[in-house]
């Protein structure tokens, strides 16, 4: 596990789409797993401006999503869909046939959740999987006291998740209950994971994760068990880790790293 601290969140959004270049210099034809939320969308701003100014290709790669609410039609401003094609898709060149994102108002939850499980095994696998975190330590909509091992599902969303999102809304009662989520399990699949998180108010929940013991109360805390995990972090959201100090001390003396004044 790295721990990468920044001095803001420009700089963390900067520095995540960096590995994101360098994943798709490396391999055209990668599989990307995408995250929603306000977190991601400096890495999102920033992709899009290497692809414009530094020709940085998308019309191999293949993405999937990693959850959406149940319930909402794909063009609903609050689905996912419509963050993703807001946010990210339309601004770049990928196939609208290699974008997966979760269906929220599918007939058959069980029988789309072992699809897409199938899907991602079929694409060979997530290379690069993009992750934030939650107050309480989630991530995805996999909620405390998930299981470790869980597939993609539908989840029931906590009351703290549900009170977390509701400013997207008009009004708290309209937020979702139900989510379809990867599980902990499909994300720990992915070959490299890297997660952002700023602000104060994620500081908590980052010690747990990268600090704490691997419970499934903070199910990011699963992140401890996979050989390759970035965490990119603003110094707010750094603020509660005891070790803060060696991290940056590795971070100083890496191999690339600038040299101290």
């Amino acid at each position: 596990m790295e721990i990468v601290i920044c001095d803001s969140y420009e700089q963390m959004s900067k520095a995540a789409a960096a590995v994101v270049a360098q994943t798709l210099n490396r391999k055209p034809d990668a599989v990307l797993g995408l995250a929603t939320g306000s977190t991601p969308l400096g890495l999102y701003r920033e992709l899009i401006r290497m692809h414009r100014e530094e020709g940085l290709d998308f019309s191999y790669v293949t993405t999937f999503n990693l959850d959406e609410y149940v319930g909402l039609p794909s063009d609903h401003p609050q689905s996912y869909h419509y963050f993703m094609r807001e946010n990210l898709f339309k601004h770049i060149n990928i196939p609208p046939q290699n974008i997966h994102i979760p269906a929220g108002t599918t007939d058959n939850y069980r029988a789309f959740c072992d699809w897409y499980e199938r899907r991602i095994k079929e694409c060979g696998k997530i290379d690069l999987q993009v992750l934030g975190i939650g107050a309480d330590g989630h991530i995805a909509f996999n909620e405390p006291g998930s299981s470790l091992g869980s597939r993609t599902r539908i989840k029931t969303l906590a009351k703290q998740t549900i009170e977390d999102n509701a400013r997207f809304f008009e009004r708290p009662e309209d937020v979702p209950v139900y989510a379809i989520t990867m599980g902990v399990g499909t994300i720990l699949e992915a070959r490299r994971i890297i997660l952002l998180a700023n602000g104060e108010n994620k500081a908590e929940a980052v010690a747990a994760a990268i600090e704490g013991p691997v419970t499934s109360m903070c199910t990011a805390s699963a992140l401890q068990l996979h050989q390759d995990v970035t965490f990119f972090l603003d110094r707010a959201a750094a603020s509660r880790l005891k070790m803060i100090e060696y991290y940056e001390w590795i971070q100083a003396k890496r191999p690339g790293a600038p040299p101290s004044a």
